[in-house]
């Protein structure tokens, strides 16, 4: 980036700020094999700009100029940042993200764990061919009719808000299939923390053989029962096979509808609070290979627990969780069940990507370009991320309170010279409860159901009749 991104972090975080210099900068390029001519937009120059155009609500390539004080055209400044090879963006952000506080240890972590975020979520993207074939688009939009969307996993540090890692794929993917992507940025005693889609017995496996701990909420489809020396359904399989003895049904179970769990029940921690031994299911997840799902265990013992919300507004009354977090003494369930409802910032970490920051429709016409554009996006969200920590620091509240759009106002200003770092701080609003409708009303058009130019060519042929 230009000097003036550097001098901006070197007043908050000088060990970052040297690393984001123009000799950083030259130096990823050489290592991509990168030759450039010394020119207006050389490669520091380029992506000076290009964290300008995001900070900037990722505004038109022909506005960047003027925001650079260049003396070029929206064009020159587009076609050099598609010189740029994709490599230098990795790097880039490799570069940052290595750089990046790990978790204020020891008080930013919890129980000794480094605690991250997971979770899924799309961008849209011009109507471009190349996107259309790359990523494709909703089955609910007929062709010609909608815009190509990309699927997107995220994973943040849960104390800090970073993003240690963002991977995409197309839209009609599942995110576990994206998971082995985003366990390179994981370190060993790391604990996930996940939504019900990435709640599975080969995920839970997988961490646990790397050294990893997950915290999910319970898939739809596992069958919890809490009672205590329940059966499973292997075990009423056995003893029909063996006769040894007929099996006794719940009453009370019976007229509830409910069915036998699939995990075999092992012993009772507390009220709603077990361990059972999940068995693993003969059929091979598809985001999975075969060969690393047979290296996988037959068996893993994991803890399950629920919990009620009794807090007014919330949709949710009952959670059930998955962990292989085993010992009820070290992590008691009031404790996990206070953690899980940290899940939700990555919710409000994505809003900032997607909203704040407007990444929810991105500009690019190439797959490449879409990449680099995303990359872009997550390195200026972090180095935002950083002005909170610091400023959170300096002021003595969480970074949580720290204003996220104040910030990027901020690291904009101070890109063109000295600013103070003293930014707004939020008031704390832990149980507030909107809801969720729009007030504001769409214009009244009809959605695109047809083409474009089959539309068009319906009103030129109404305007000849008449």
């Amino acid at each position: 980036m230009a000097v003036s991104i550097a001098a901006a972090l070197q007043r908050i975080k000088p060990e970052i700020g040297r690393w984001l210099t123009p000799a950083a900068i030259h130096q990823l390029c050489h290592e991509a094999n990168y030759v450039w001519r010394d020119r207006v937009l050389d490669p520091v120059t380029t992506l000076h700009w290009f964290v300008l155009q995001i900070l900037n609500g990722n505004t038109a390539c022909a506005h960047v100029p003027h925001l650079g004080n260049g003396a070029c055209t929206g064009e020159a400044y587009g076609q050099a940042r598609a010189r740029l090879p994709l490599a230098v963006f990795h790097g880039l952000l490799s570069l940052v993200t290595r750089l990046l506080p790990a978790s204020t240890a020891p008080e930013g972590r919890w129980h000794g764990h480094r605690t991250l975020l997971l979770d899924g979520s799309s961008a849209s993207m011009p109507d471009a061919p190349a996107l259309q074939q790359e990523y494709g688009q909703p089955s609910t939009q007929a062709p010609g009719c909608g815009f190509p969307v990309v699927h997107l996993v995220a994973l943040f540090q849960a104390t800090t808000g970073f993003l240690m890692s963002i991977v995409t794929a197309p839209f009609r993917t599942h995110d576990m299939s994206q998971v082995e992507a985003v366990q390179p940025s994981l370190q060993e005693g790391d604990l996930l923390i996940g939504d019900r889609g990435f709640c599975s017995f080969a995920h839970l496996a997988l961490l646990s053989a790397r050294g990893l701990f997950g915290l999910f909420r319970t898939h739809q489809r596992q069958i919890v029962n809490f009672r205590r020396g329940r059966r499973s359904v292997a075990q009423k399989k056995a003893d029909r096979r063996g006769k040894k003895r007929k099996s006794v049904p719940n009453k009370k179970a019976a007229r509830r509808g409910a069915k036998t769990p699939t995990s075999k029940w092992l012993k009772r921690l507390g009220p709603n609070d077990q361990w059972v031994e999940y068995v693993k299911p003969v059929a091979c997840p598809e985001w999975l290979t075969a060969e690393a799902y047979a290296r996988l265990p037959d068996a893993l013992v994991v803890r399950e627990l629920r919990y009620r919300i009794h807090q007014p507004g919330c949709r949710v009354r009952e959670v059930t969780l998955t962990t292989t977090l085993l010992d009820p003494e070290k992590y008691p369930a009031a404790e996990l069940a206070e953690l899980y409802r940290q899940r939700w910032e990555a919710e409000t970490n994505l809003r900032h990507l997607k909203t704040t920051l407007r990444m929810d429709v991105l500009r690019c016409k190439t797959v490449e370009g879409v990449k680099k554009e995303l990359i872009m996006y997550a390195l200026v969200y972090n180095l935002v991320r950083l002005v909170m920590l610091e400023a959170s620091r300096r002021q003595g509240v969480d970074v949580r309170r720290i204003s996220f759009v104040d910030a990027v106002r901020w690291l904009a200003e101070a890109m063109r010279g000295a600013v103070s770092l003293k930014l707004r701080t939020n008031p704390d609003r832990p149980d507030r409860v909107e809801p969720r409708v729009r007030k504001r009303r769409p214009k009244e058009y009809d959605l695109m159901n047809r083409p474009r130019q089959e539309l068009r060519n319906r009103l030129l042929g109404n305007t000849k009749a008449t």
